[in-house]
């Protein structure tokens, strides 16, 4: 039997990349050993898929060594935390420890623009990039993943609500562009790192989608997609920092997304790559397509109306 491919956050929603690198390692044969931190029906949806279930913390010792003990290459993600950084070193010492050949790490696009005298605001962006400094200083055989702002968070999470209720993207973002890209595209590419990672030892990549536009250029891509017209509604970030609050947002998230609000505005998203095509032979979903694909979300029923 082939050594398993470790898969962490293997747990996240359908359409989430953990689940679907494991969905997809599994369809080409791969023997995967998917992480989770919970023991739910998403760890037993896991199972059936035919994957390895290890149920575990990214910060305990003991956790990480059950889950990469007999792997070669694994996985690395984790969603924003203000322990994201130890997760990080834990998981490396582990996996150094183990000889891990190959350690693909999912990192964020920003960090391109960040060095050892350039940071942002988001407590984030440098724990991401202390990680990174972590990851490259261990000596591990690191590929480093960046991609930019997901379809499935910028435009399905925060614009639904508003675009089914009012035909209107509410967000705050000015007129700055961006080039978000969906959670199945950076999950394949991820594959292709895993299944064949030599070529890609010591490299990073840059994942976005097909076009860098502004949102009222999207709003006319929703409009095309969902048959209504759908406008675009620039609006205050701090109003908008306050009502996640009020939702009951983690601050060290909230401060992360207003960060990635205001660096929008400043057009700090405004850039594009061909590495999703490059690593995977197919080209990024667009806006348009992801909408049309996701219309029943950002339309109200007949039964609701």
């Amino acid at each position: 039997m082939a050594n398993p491919i470790l898969v962490t956050g293997a747990a996240g929603r359908i359409g989430g990349v953990g689940r679907t690198i494991t969905e997809l390692l599994l369809k080409q044969g791969q023997a995967v050993r998917a992480m989770v931190r919970t023991e739910d029906e998403r760890a037993q949806a896991l199972r059936d898929m035919g994957a390895e279930v290890v149920v575990g913390s990214l910060l305990d010792l003991d956790s990480m060594h059950r889950a990469i003990a007999g792997c070669e290459t694994m996985y690395f993600s984790m969603s924003v935390s203000d322990t994201y950084l130890a997760a990080t070193v834990n998981a490396a010492a582990v996996a150094k420890h183990h000889g891990v050949k190959a350690f693909i790490n999912m990192s964020q696009m920003t960090l391109s623009q960040m060095s050892v005298t350039e940071t942002t605001a988001s407590p984030q962006h440098k724990l991401h990039w202390l990680a990174e400094q972590a990851l490259n200083w261990s000596g591990l055989p690191v590929v480093h993943v960046r991609p930019t702002a997901f379809l499935e968070g910028l435009f399905l999470i925060m614009t639904a609500d508003s675009v089914r209720n009012s035909n209107q993207i509410r967000l705050p973002f000015g007129e700055g562009k961006t080039s978000p890209v969906a959670a199945e595209d950076v999950a394949r590419a991820v594959v292709a790192l895993l299944v064949n990672p030599q070529p890609h030892i010591g490299k990073t990549y840059h994942l976005t989608g097909p076009q860098s536009e502004n949102m009222p250029f999207y709003a006319q891509e929703y409009s095309k997609a969902l048959g209504r017209t759908i406008t675009y509604q620039d609006i205050p970030v701090e109003g908008w920092r306050d009502g996640l609050l009020q939702s009951g947002q983690p601050l060290h998230l909230v401060n992360h997304l207003t960060t990635l609000a205001n660096l929008h505005r400043a057009g700090r998203f405004d850039r594009m790559t061909d590495d999703v095509l490059t690593l995977t032979g197919q080209a990024p979903l667009s806006v348009q397509e992801f909408v049309r694909r996701n219309a029943a979300t950002f339309t109200t029923s007949a039964k609701e109306a």
